[in-house]
């Protein structure tokens, strides 16, 4: 009993200790997390490579180098595009706003009996216009502002030739540095961990995997749907409603408003209104009938609620390295109270009564930890049974482990 407190005293002494190393080197981490995220994102390209016949070497090689000249590719087009983009959408926001202030407010007073109010949209307008020219010069005054500091251009150099060197050998290592940290788990949590390890990364990839792709390929449809339609700004709003698609209905609803108002400002009939409608209806079908059971499946992901507060609330408790590493957590929290749900049903606790144990809880608890253990403890189950004569039994269990 001693023992077993000492080793739990251990392990939390452990986790304070590297939770207190990850605060402290926060700002140095940071490229290692994006180029892990990077790997962990990559590696199931580069391992179907590998079993296709393809070396490691030079699956990892191919999977770079695409992926670097992809980001190249964006950096020279879409960028500079998307910026002329923004520029036209802030120079219609004056229009936009006295639509709404002088048609669709007024028309909703009238017709609902409302006393709505608009804001001063002025001032809010020549504030984005003002910020949005300061921001046409921005790479000029980031240069001039980091250069008066030699250690501070060095920093963000290093930093950025980290992240693809980095990258390249954690993609390559991926499944090497995986096996490590399973090999230096203690035998007493491992078919825990394993077990967990191996959930979380089931919601993660299903979340950030097919959801990526999801939001990637409807930001698409909506720019290519409106841009067809004739709206001046419908790339950009095809963008943001794709980026904001992993919130269930955020992004169509956003992006129909946006689009709504931009065919009205600009158009001004029934016909761009209902095309700009059939726009986003053909990409609510793709998605519900064709993306997601695809690229998502039938895999749990994260809760949209839960991936707005880890993202917030990894932000706030570590800056740009807890945005970036809010939804590992927040997949492997979310299995560990699974875990924790599980062990507490397969509980006495939880078949108490008021008069105490109900006639065979106590029966029904321990079979069902009996199950649970089963399957959680797959290593130790096999050591029972081939003590008691199971060889056989034992090869099975170990081998779900």
């Amino acid at each position: 009993m001693n023992t077993a407190l000492d080793l739990r005293w251990q392990m939390l002494a452990l986790f304070v200790v590297v939770g207190a190393l990850f605060y402290s080197l926060a700002p140095v981490l940071t490229p290692f997390a994006v180029a892990a995220m990077f790997a962990y994102l990559f590696d199931p390209l580069t391992t179907r490579l590998v079993r296709l016949g393809v070396g490691r070497n030079l699956a990892v090689c191919l999977v770079f180098f695409v992926l670097v000249f992809a980001l190249i590719a964006i950096l020279i087009l879409l960028v500079p595009y998307l910026s002329r983009q923004v520029a036209t959408f802030i120079s219609q926001l004056p229009t936009w706003f006295a639509w709404v202030q002088n048609t669709a407010v007024p028309w909703l007073n009238q017709r609902f009996d409302l006393a709505v109010e608009m804001p001063d949209t002025q001032s809010l307008v020549a504030v984005l216009q003002e910020h949005w020219k300061e921001a046409s010069g921005f790479a000029t005054v980031l240069v001039a502002g980091v250069s008066k500091s030699g250690l501070a251009i060095i920093g963000w150099i290093t930093r950025l030739v980290v992240i693809p060197v980095a990258f390249f050998y954690l993609l390559r290592d991926w499944h090497v540095l995986v096996a490590r940290i399973h090999e230096l788990l203690p035998r007493s949590i491992e078919p825990v961990v394993t077990r967990l390890a191996r959930e979380a990364d089931e919601t993660l990839g299903a979340f950030v995997r097919g959801q990526l792709l999801v939001m990637i390929a409807l930001g698409a449809i909506y720019a290519i749907g409106l841009s067809l339609v004739g709206i001046n700004v419908g790339p950009l709003i095809g963008l943001i409603a794709g980026l904001i698609s992993f919130v269930p209905y955020l992004g169509s609803i956003t992006g129909i408003l946006m689009g709504l108002i931009a065919a009205i400002v600009q158009y001004g009939d029934w016909s761009h209104i209902a095309l700009v409608i059939g726009v986003f209806v053909v990409g609510q079908l793709l998605e519900g009938y064709v993306l997601v059971p695809r690229l998502v499946g039938e895999r749990i992901g994260l809760h949209p609620l839960a991936v707005i507060f880890a993202v917030l609330a990894g932000g706030e408790l570590f800056g740009f390295l807890g945005v970036l590493l809010a939804l590992p957590a927040a997949s492997v929290i979310l299995v560990v109270l699974r875990y924790v749900h599980e062990r507490y049903r397969a509980s006495a606790l939880y078949h108490v009564e008021a008069g105490g144990l109900r006639p065979g809880a106590e029966t029904e608890a321990s079979a069902e930890a009996e199950a649970q253990q089963q399957i959680i403890l797959p290593a130790s189950v096999a050591a029972e049974v081939a003590a008691a004569g199971g060889g056989a039994t034992a090869d099975s269990a170990r081998g779900n482990g």
